[in-house]
């Protein structure tokens, strides 16, 4: 059998291109962007789903002041903590970037973000609020028991957001996620109209990223931040469930130390880089594999 290529260099970009950049936590995708929109000019638009929240900048390692001064960036904490915000939201407010005719330089690490911009997104009815806060009250066992089997089939069972978004679906319209996704419209931005990276660190590089990365945060006020939002925490609300947030709001609380908050942290940081790559790993056939150490400026 041949082997697979590993990562290789970054390809030609051309600066009238799109440029889509995945890969997991703390990779280095925030400065791949701002690199390729200094010097190819373009917009970079935010594909994190706990970068949106307004609340959260240091804890989710929002690009700096500085860095978004450095080139136009969008979709960076323009939501509020307690409002819905969805796949479908994101998509919405992408088409509109996309419709401006800028170029969009695409980053993040939210793989449902660029499944609906490159493969299409079902356009799902919303779910009545009744429904919604019965799902909020049940747990992960029951949400995933209430599920049609090719829904389960195709999600991430661990993963209470997916579970629970496709507990929703089932209950309010009668038919399951997977059914929806079947019939799904063309997608806004496929990956042959791009230039799609995607980020594949080294374990043990990335492991040393993310404890720089949380010993930076600390630095910059995470806790501050953390215990800012106490009296809002609600851990059904999706902007509370950003690594990070409930480790240090637990702390603020005198449940556990710091040092034990952070290792917290890094677990939690690690066990989601890996499923970051197992659902990347799935799609990246299409995309140009880069070593973020080779690309690095």
């Amino acid at each position: 059998m041949t082997p697979r290529p590993g990562p290789a260099a970054l390809p030609p970009i051309p600066p009238d291109r799109p440029v889509l950049i995945a890969g997991p936590t703390a990779s280095g995708k925030s400065a791949l962007a701002l690199r390729i929109a200094q010097d190819g000019g373009g917009v970079i638009v935010n594909a994190d789903a706990a970068q949106v929240y307004d609340c959260w900048r240091v804890i989710t390692a929002r690009p700096s002041p500085a860095e978004e001064a450095a080139a136009p960036h969008r979709l960076y904490g323009h939501v509020r903590w307690d409002q819905p915000y969805s796949a479908g939201h994101w998509l919405r407010e992408v088409r509109a970037i996309l419709a401006e005719g800028l170029r969009p330089i695409i980053t993040g690490g939210t793989g449902l973000y660029f499944a609906a911009l490159t493969e299409g997104l079902a356009e799902l009815p919303p779910i009545p609020p009744d429904i919604r806060a019965r799902a909020d009250a049940m747990t992960l066992a029951a949400l995933r028991d209430g599920l049609d089997a090719a829904t389960a089939a195709r999600i991430d069972l661990q993963n209470r957001a997916r579970v629970q978004r496709a507990w929703e679906v089932l209950t309010a319209t009668g038919r399951g996620l997977a059914a929806w996704q079947d019939a799904t419209p063309p997608p806004d931005l496929p990956p042959g109209a791009a230039v799609p990276l995607l980020l594949e660190p080294d374990r043990d590089w990335l492991e040393q990223r993310i404890r720089r990365r949380i010993a930076r945060m600390l630095a910059e006020g995470a806790v501050d931040e953390a215990a800012a939002m106490d009296r809002h925490y609600d851990a059904n609300r999706p902007a509370f469930r950003a690594i990070g947030v409930p480790e240090l709001i637990s702390c603020h609380r005198g449940m556990y130390s710091l040092d034990e908050a952070c290792e917290r942290m890094a677990v939690a940081t690690r066990q989601y880089a890996k499923r970051q790559r197992t659902w990347f790993r799935s799609r990246r056939e299409r995309w140009h594999r880069l070593d973020p150490q080779d690309v690095a400026s």
